[in-house]
C-alpha cells in the first residue's frame, strides 16, 4: 500500500485561507481519522487528497509522486459520502457494480467481486433488492461496497455514520472495525464524533481552525494531549479546567485554588520548572475524581445525570462548573454534598496564556 504525505497543503477561496501549511505523512496501511469541530478543514482536506477540491499550495505525495493536480480517476483512491449517493433505479449489485462497468471489466470478474464483497458485508441477500427497499444502514454498506469493489489502494470516508440514529451508528462503527480488520488498506476517515474516532483510527489527527493540533495514537491523545483543545476535545464527558495558583506549603509544590489545595508528586512538580507564572490551568478527567470520605474537596451536588453503569455529576469548583463521573450503584441525588480526593499523577497542567501543555 502506498505511503501518503501532505507536504505544506495549502486552501484559500479567493482571500480566506482555510488551511494553510499542513503537514501529515500517512503509514501503508494506517487508519487515519481527521477530528475536530465543523468548519476546522478535514472534509476540506480529504476533498484535496481526493481530487474534488483544487490545491492552493504545497503537494499531495503517493509513494512519492506528486499527485496534486490529478483527475480523480487517476489516484486510485475511492471514496464514501456522508450521503449514500446510490442509483434509486439500480439494485445492490448493480449500484456495486457501477464503476467496474464503466471500466469494462469482464463479466465474470465483476460478479466475483460484489460476490466477494456483499459476503464481507452481510449483503448477499440483498443484491436484487433496490435501495428503496433498504433501510439506512443497509444503504450505508451498499455504498462501502461500491467502494469496496474497485480494490483502491487507499479509501477515504466523509463522515458516512451522521446520517445514521445513534443505535445504528454504534452498529456501524463496530462494522467497520470488523471491516479494518479483514482489509489491510490505507484509510482516511473523516468525522466530528471523537468516540468514532477514538475506536477505529490507529492514528487521530485532530483539526481546528485549518491547523493540526495533535497527531498520534488514541492512546497519546487521551493521556498525553499537548494542549487545551486536544484536552478537551478527546474524552467523553470532557476534560475539567480549573485555574489555579502554583503555592509552597513545607516545601512541597501544591495548586491552590477557591476551595481546592492539591500536594504535587516531585514528578508533577518537576513540569513546573521552566514555568515562570504562578497562574496555571489544572486539567482533571471527570473520571480521575475519587470518591473519598477522607478526601480534601468538597463538593455541592447540582446535577447527577444517570447514563447506565455510571452517573455523571454537575458541581462548582474554583469557580467553574465541573463535571464528575462515579459508578451509578451508589445512587447520588441534586443537593447532596460528597467528599473526593485527587491523584496527582493523573492530573494535568496547561499554561493559562499558550494553552500549552506543562
Amino acid at each position: 500500500m502506498p505511503e501518503i504525505r501532505l507536504d505544506g497543503l495549502k486552501k484559500a477561496y479567493g482571500h480566506v485561507t482555510v488551511i494553510e501549511d499542513l503537514n501529515l505523512q500517512m503509514e501503508d496501511s494506517e487508519f487515519t481519522v481527521l477530528v475536530g469541530p465543523s468548519g476546522c478543514g478535514k472534509s476540506t482536506t480529504l476533498r484535496m487528497i481526493a481530487g474534488l477540491e483544487t490545491v492552493s499550495g504545497g503537494a499531495i505525495l503517493i509513494d512519492g509522486k506528486d499527485v496534486s493536480q490529478l483527475e480523480p480517476k487517476d489516484r486510485d483512491l475511492a471514496m464514501v459520502f456522508q450521503d449514500y449517493a446510490l442509483y434509486p433505479h439500480m439494485n445492490v449489485a448493480r449500484n456495486m457494480s457501477f464503476a467496474l462497468r464503466l471500466a469494462r471489466y469482464p463479466k465474470a470478474e465483476i460478479d466475483d467481486r460484489v460476490k466477494k464483497v456483499a459476503a464481507m458485508l452481510d449483503l448477499s441477500p440483498y443484491l436484487d433488492r433496490k435501495p428503496g427497499e433498504l433501510s439506512g444502514g443497509q444503504r450505508q454498506r451498499v455504498a462501502m461496497g461500491r467502494a469496496l469493489v474497485r480494490d483502491a489502494s487507499t479509501f477515504l470516508f466523509d463522515e458516512p455514520l451522521s446520517n445514521l440514529d445513534a443505535k445504528l451508528r454504534g452498529q456501524m462503527r463496530a462494522e467497520l472495525a470488523l471491516m479494518r480488520q479483514r482489509i489491510r488498506k490505507n484509510m482516511i476517515y473523516v468525522t466530528h464524533d471523537q468516540i468514532e474516532a477514538m475506536t477505529l483510527g490507529d492514528r487521530i489527527v485532530v483539526m481546528r481552525q485549518g491547523k493540526i493540533m495533535q497527531a498520534g495514537s488514541p492512546e497519546d491523545l487521551y493521556g498525553q494531549p499537548q494542549n487545551m483543545f486536544v484536552a478537551g476535545f478527546i474524552g467523553s464527558p470532557p476534560m475539567n479546567f480549573l485555574p489555579v495558583e502554583v503555592g509552597d506549603e513545607n516545601g512541597r509544590i501544591t495548586l491552590v485554588g477557591s476551595d481546592l489545595q492539591l500536594a504535587l508528586s516531585n514528578a508533577v512538580a518537576a513540569r513546573l520548572a521552566n514555568h515562570k507564572s504562578r497562574s496555571i490551568i489544572l486539567g482533571v478527567r471527570p473520571s480521575h475524581f475519587i470518591r473519598d470520605d477522607a478526601g480534601s474537596i468538597d463538593l455541592q451536588i447540582a446535577l447527577s445525570e444517570y447514563i447506565g453503569a455510571q452517573s455523571v455529576l454537575t458541581s462548582e469548583l474554583c469557580g467553574r462548573p465541573v463535571h464528575v463521573e462515579v459508578s451509578a450503584l451508589k445512587p447520588v441525588r441534586a443537593g447532596e454534598q460528597l467528599r473526593f480526593s485527587l491523584n496527582p499523577d493523573t492530573i494535568h497542567l496547561f499554561d493559562p496564556e499558550t494553552e500549552a501543555a506543562l
